[in-house]
């Protein structure tokens, strides 16, 4: 195993520290540039704005209100009453 370089705690610091001053220089630099569309910024707006769409249309799709706790509550009645009947 190679001896540290600066320590072994700030080291993998600097390693993602020198990745994302790379990834951010490739994304603006004019020679490379990116369309806005395509960049990092935008793509995970987008991702996340599909993600909210989904969880939205999932939390709607449960029915929790459309429960109708009158009929549940007269239900559970009638099971604890026929219960007590039986013994």
């Amino acid at each position: 195993m190679p001896p540290p370089l600066l320590s072994r705690s700030l080291d993998p610091i600097l390693g993602v520290f020198t990745g994302v001053l790379a990834y951010y220089l490739y994304e603006t630099h004019p020679r490379t540039a990116m369309p806005e569309e395509l960049r990092l910024k935008s793509l995970l707006r987008w991702k996340y704005a599909q993600w909210q769409k989904e969880r939205e249309q999932k939390l709607l799709g449960t029915g929790e209100e459309h429960i109708d706790w009158q009929a549940i509550a007269s239900s559970v009645e009638v099971e604890g009453t026929g219960k007590d009947s039986q013994k």
